[in-house]
């Protein structure tokens, strides 16, 4: 299969999307999967991970909702609490349908960087993984280390950092040795895999390429193509760029890998890290 791995649907009057202010006004409507399907087939994209938008349970039940009609929905990343006591119970009661997969706490937008480090959110990625979850980490350079802390104390649990951990690269600026020397040490623990994903809307502006070489090559240096999956980042995309655009730089920047290894991160990583079904 050829998988996008990280993409997103919503339906603005469920009410929960807090972080969708006048300053994206421009996807700030209903998005469904009919408005993806025909770039999917354009791309021969066979398969997709569908990741929350909203920190609630009932989005994350909006999602499996969804895949229970779009046959190319195979995995759906959802929200549950992980600082509630009964975040088991929850998960249980979520991991019923196959079709879910794991969690992402929004951790970007928690003032505490160490957040992910307390005692009960440790206990309930604990609980994650001893269900056969996995864990999204939508993450900034600032918790690399914290993120570092987690893998390393809970070699079981499968991470995936999402949008190559946001490297600050706004106009094509360098990333930085703190963001590279996170993702390096990271990358030393076999459960930690990364996303391509969600770095036209870091650079901003005149991304391509060029532009996003570097962080690319460093990601596939350190993780190696074993363990690097591709995402869109779609509908979110839309507001630097195209769903098009993103797959023909991504397809050059993964040209000077060999076969199996583009294999491996159009799909096949993906594929193995989430568990999904042909």
């Amino acid at each position: 299969m050829r998988i996008d791995a990280h993409q997103h649907f919503w339906q603005i009057a469920r009410g929960d999307y807090d972080w969708m202010t006048d300053e994206v006004a421009m996807i700030r409507r209903d998005v469904l999967p009919a408005e993806l399907a025909p770039a999917l087939q354009r791309h021969r994209i066979d398969a997709t991970v569908v990741v929350q938008a909203a920190a609630t349970v009932s989005e994350t039940e909006f999602l499996i909702d969804l895949a229970q009609k779009a046959h190319f929905i195979k995995g759906v990343v959802g929200w549950v609490d992980l600082d509630d006591p009964a975040a088991p119970q929850t998960l249980d009661r979520l991991r019923t349908n196959s079709v879910f997969k794991g969690v992402r706490p929004m951790l970007q937008d928690i003032a505490d960087t160490d957040w992910i480090l307390r005692p009960r959110i440790r206990a309930n990625l604990e609980e994650l993984a001893a269900r056969g979850l996995r864990l999204d980490a939508l993450v900034t350079p600032r918790h690399l280390p914290a993120l570092h802390d987690i893998a390393r104390a809970l070699p079981e649990l499968p991470i995936v950092i999402d949008h190559c951990a946001k490297p600050v690269i706004k106009g094509g600026v360098d990333a930085g040795d703190d963001w590279r020397d996170g993702v390096e040490a990271l990358a030393q623990e076999p459960n930690v895999f990364c996303k391509v994903s969600g770095l036209a809307n870091e650079c901003g502006p005149g991304w391509n390429a060029t532009r996003l070489r570097p962080v690319v090559a460093h990601v596939l240096k350190h993780f190696g193509a074993e363990r690097v999956m591709w995402g869109s980042d779609w509908p979110v995309l839309d507001l630097a760029g195209s769903y098009d655009a993103w797959h023909a730089v991504a397809e050059d920047l993964f040209t000077p890998l060999s076969d199996a290894a583009r294999s491996a991160v159009w799909g096949g990583t993906a594929a193995r890290f989430y568990g999904l079904e042909a």
